[in-house]
């Protein structure tokens, strides 16, 4: 009677994680509707105000869970500071890239970026840390470049968008590895913030001096539209959040799983929402890409099956 009562809060955790995931998946791909609804702001204000209100966020959020002691030794870290620092300069283009591309009719683009960012991120794993591939996971990789060539053959050019997005998240994805589990998900979110704010700062000055790209919105344009700015921090905040406690509770391969959610998402709203055209060309490299990432996903499920089992294995003789 012990093993079940004891497996049932390990499901339970799971449970709560699988949620966790979907939710967080499921905010970052209805990203596009927050921006959209911030227009006649141009992607550079969008941005500039979305680290401005993060940090905002970040810091209340610091505040009401009593966690400033370990941001604050993070921030004297000379070490975690600098990998953050470019961390921040890659989540910077990444932002600046997509949130150009969602609000410029371009949300479809984007969202290939992040179907094939996990196909990315395997081929610099690959290049930068010398890891070895199983022949599946070459295989997906192999598929996703013909995917490429289709669409921009399709396109008439290469999806700059697409790759953009895709290998800066990876490259993201990459550094925040050199600091490992030295850094959570809310200190971390608050130093990237830090180091941003002069920049989005200056990009706000200059703006609202120049007037390049409309000059500042935030309230030009009534109480609607700085309360749906304002949303930008925790809209980018709760996520990551999520998705970090989420990790914690559920395996890898259901978490590899559940990030699909965010792409699809973003192609819904692309083609249903801002009717973006989906020419033939469009639907077959999405196809490709899509068996790409059924080989990767299937082959991540029977290595993982493997690895259970070969850590079962030494005590399936123990008595009971």
């Amino acid at each position: 009677m012990s093993e079940p009562t004891a497996a049932r809060p390990a499901r339970s955790e799971a449970s709560v994680g699988v949620v966790q995931a979907i939710v967080a998946y499921g905010l970052w791909g209805l990203m596009p509707l927050l921006f959209a609804a911030m227009a006649p702001a141009g992607a550079f204000e969008i941005v500039a105000w979305r680290i401005v209100f993060g940090l905002v966020f970040c810091a209340v959020a610091i505040a009401v869970t009593r966690s400033w002691l370990r941001t604050r030794s993070l921030l004297a870290q000379r070490r975690v500071m600098l990998v953050m620092g470019l961390a921040a300069v890659l989540i910077l283009v990444n932002w600046t890239v997509y949130v150009a591309a969602t609000t410029t009719s371009h949300t479809v683009e984007a969202a290939l970026g992040y179907f094939i960012n996990p196909l990315v991120t395997i081929a610099l794993g690959v290049v930068v840390l010398r890891e070895r591939l199983r022949a599946a996971q070459w295989a997906a990789v192999g598929i996703s470049v013909v995917a490429v060539v289709v669409i921009a053959v399709g396109y008439g050019q290469v999806p700059w968008i697409s790759l953009a997005l895709a290998f800066s998240f990876g490259l993201y994805g990459l550094v925040k590895k050199r600091v490992g589990g030295t850094v959570d998900a809310l200190s971390g979110l608050t130093i990237e913030t830090v180091w941003l704010l002069p920049i989005a700062v200056g990009a706000l000055v200059v703006l609202g001096v120049t007037g390049l790209g409309g000059g500042v919105t935030f309230t030009s344009e009534g109480w609607p539209h700085v309360l749906v700015t304002v949303l930008t921090g925790p809209a980018t905040a709760v996520p990551l959040l999520l998705f970090a406690s989420s990790a914690r509770r559920v395996s890898l391969s259901t978490l590899g799983l559940t990030q699909y959610l965010a792409p699809v998402m973003q192609l819904l709203v692309g083609v249903v929402v801002q009717h973006e055209a989906m020419p033939p060309a469009r639907w077959i490299g999405f196809g490709i890409v899509w068996a790409a990432l059924v080989v990767l996903t299937v082959d991540s499920f029977v290595a993982a099956r493997a690895a259970r089992r070969r850590t079962l294995a030494p005590t399936a003789a123990e008595p009971v």
